[in-house]
Order: structure tokens, then C-alpha cells, then sequence
């Protein structure tokens, strides 16, 4: 076999790799959609109480307990909650607020509560299984079949930025911080030992 022959060859062998490496690249970059950049100039995340920090932010976990949020995180300035939706068949939304309570300018008896909520979407999707199917004198072969296991796929995650869902919040909030107790205050009297009151 001549080396012209040879050359050829290799070069025709080459063609395959070449087209496959080409059909990796990176095709044209995913633009934002509608992204907003941030301006600093709304109010709707915060608001004052002439109360202290701790007592704002037991407020603040009774106010989610009761709207059906599970208390992920308390502590007694801090509080996170998470509620679950189910809006269709195969989409799943996630809502989480977190609200943390400081003190207003080093006095602690009147607070300023923040609080930011964050809602992630998922959707379903059927996760592809392959089968082996044995084939005599041949060997296996192996074949995708649709399965039977859903997955969630996170597609979007954001801020929520609708200022009216805030103010009711710190409107319910508001209405509680009349019944709430400090955590530390109902631990104490919870651990007193009762008092028999005599004849």
C-alpha cells in the first residue's frame, strides 16, 4: 500500500472527530430577560415598632405560622418560614420569607423589622431510564425508555418585589405584637414552679 494511500485514509478517518468537535462549540449566549437592576429606593421591606426586637420577631413567627408557613429558622431577632404551592400538576412554587428585627439606634425598646421574601419555581420532569434488551449473538443493547420517576427542576428563583404582599404582612404583624410574649419571658414563666394558692 502506497503512503499516498495511507494518507488518504487517515485523513477520511479524521472527517468524523472533526464534524463531532464542531457540533460541541458553544452556540450565541443566553440573554437576560426582563432583568431590572436595583435601585435602593423602596420602603416596602421595612417598617417601625415601638416594642423591642425580640418581641417584634415572635410577632413576626406567628404571623406566618399563621398563614401555613413551617418555621424554618428562630432565633430571637431572627426568623425564617416556608410555605409550599402546587399552582398545576407539574409546577411547584416555594415561598420563603426571612425576618430579621434590630434594635432602632441602639434603643431597645422600639424596632425596626425587616423582611425579604424569595419564591422558587420548579417543574416536573420524567427522569429517561435505559433497558437492556440481550440479543443472541450479539450481545446487549441498550435502549432509552421514558420512566416512571418525576423530577423537580428549579426554572426560576427571584425576590418578591410586590410592595402590597409586604404591607399586609406587617399589618398581621402589627395585629399580633399585642399577644406576643419574648421567647426568653415565656421560657421563665413556663420553667416557675406553680403557686398553690392556700385557704
Amino acid at each position: 500500500m502506497s503512503l499516498a494511500s495511507i494518507g488518504r485514509r487517515a485523513v477520511w478517518a479524521l472527517v468524523p472527530l472533526t464534524l463531532a468537535a464542531c457540533a460541541n462549540l458553544p452556540g450565541k449566549p443566553v440573554e437576560l430577560v426582563d432583568f431590572q437592576p436595583e435601585t435602593f429606593d423602596s420602603t416596602a421591606h421595612s417598617r417601625h415598632f415601638a416594642t423591642s426586637p425580640a418581641l417584634a420577631c415572635e410577632a413576626a413567627r406567628r404571623t406566618l405560622l399563621s398563614q401555613g408557613y413551617v418555621v424554618t429558622s428562630t432565633k430571637p431577632e431572627q426568623v425564617s418560614g416556608r410555605k409550599y404551592f402546587q399552582p398545576a400538576p407539574e409546577h411547584h412554587v416555594e415561598m420563603e420569607f426571612r425576618v430579621v428585627c434590630a434594635p432602632e439606634q441602639g434603643d431597645n425598646d422600639r424596632a425596626v423589622v425587616f423582611v425579604s421574601g424569595l419564591k422558587e419555581q420548579y417543574v416536573v420532569r420524567k427522569v429517561k431510564e435505559s433497558a437492556s434488551l440481550g440479543v443472541g449473538g450479539f450481545g446487549s443493547l441498550s435502549l432509552p425508555v421514558e420512566g416512571g420517576l418525576d423530577s423537580l427542576v428549579k426554572v426560576a428563583s427571584n425576590t418578591v418585589t410586590e410592595p402590597n404582599l409586604y404591607e399586609r404582612f406587617f399589618d398581621l404583624l402589627g395585629g399580633f405584637l399585642s399577644k406576643a410574649v419574648p421567647p426568653k419571658a415565656a421560657e421563665d414563666a413556663a420553667s416557675a414552679p406553680a403557686h398553690e394558692d392556700k385557704p
